[in-house]
């Protein structure tokens, strides 16, 4: 039985969040510029997306660009957005051949007008696809989405709409901008790196955590499937005890 196959016999992730880390380092080890790595790692993206579709994943959502990425060099910044763009335009067809749903979570409105412009072309596009959401996080911070979640139901309490007493987690949910998308079951990390780096801080409260050393541009199915296999090992109790769940 190979990995793929072993992996359909246990139940899978519903919701696969990736911060994909380490195209920087990867351009700099082969001595070339830090966006050569960040071209290179779209390659990893296509077939992460790919791979996900055929094993069934429902929800896979992409740290892309955080809102703290655009304090990195003008260049830098230039050339991820020029790789957005054209990736969108390029990828199309992968995504309705996969039947797969293209969505984008936060501060959309940063994003320069062409960007902007494409990537809700491609969202109007595939918004029919049912297979699996493709979520790309762009210009996100999960602290800046608590912050206007707070300011949202503020607002509709000081307008009578919500009532204090009533705020639980499914208001919260509501006003987030994975509203529509469910709670993350696993989160990788690639590069070595062990942090969250602001990223759906609220989604991954249960989320079990995968770190590997394997640089983005070098991520391959084979690394994803190992991910799924180690989520699959792990007991998820939810604050249950082990006999609770037997």
């Amino acid at each position: 039985m190979d990995l793929k196959d072993s992996i359909l016999t246990k139940p899978l992730p519903k919701h696969i969040a990736i911060i994909m880390d380490g195209n920087g380092r990867w351009a700099k080890q082969k001595g070339m510029l830090r966006a050569f790595g960040h071209e290179n790692g779209t390659k990893s993206v296509r077939q992460t997306v790919e791979t996900s579709a055929e094993l069934g994943i429902e929800n896979l959502t992409l740290y892309a660009f955080s809102t703290e990425n655009w304090n990195r060099p003008k260049l830098e910044v230039q050339t991820l957005m020029r790789l957005l763009v054209s990736s969108l335009k390029k990828e199309i067809s992968t995504l309705q051949n996969n039947n797969i749903k293209l969505t984008a979570i936060g501060a959309l409105d940063t994003l320069p007008k062409k960007v902007h412009k494409e990537l809700f072309e491609v969202i109007e596009n595939t918004k029919q696809n049912t297979r699996m959401t493709l979520t790309l996080a762009l210009s996100y911070g999960s602290r800046e989405e608590i912050i206007n979640t707070v300011k949202e139901i503020s607002i509709k309490v000081k307008n009578n709409i919500i009532s204090p007493e009533n705020i639980e987690e499914s208001i919260i949910n509501q006003h987030l901008y994975t509203q529509n998308l469910p709670d993350v079951d696993l989160l990788i990390r690639t590069s070595g790196e062990q942090r969250i780096s602001n990223f759906l801080l609220w989604q991954i409260a249960y989320a079990e955590l995968y770190f590997t050393n394997v640089l983005w541009p070098d991520f391959t199915k084979d690394h994803l499937y190992e991910a799924i296999i180690e989520y699959q090992k792990r007991e998820r109790r939810f604050g249950k005890t082990s006999e609770q769940l037997s």
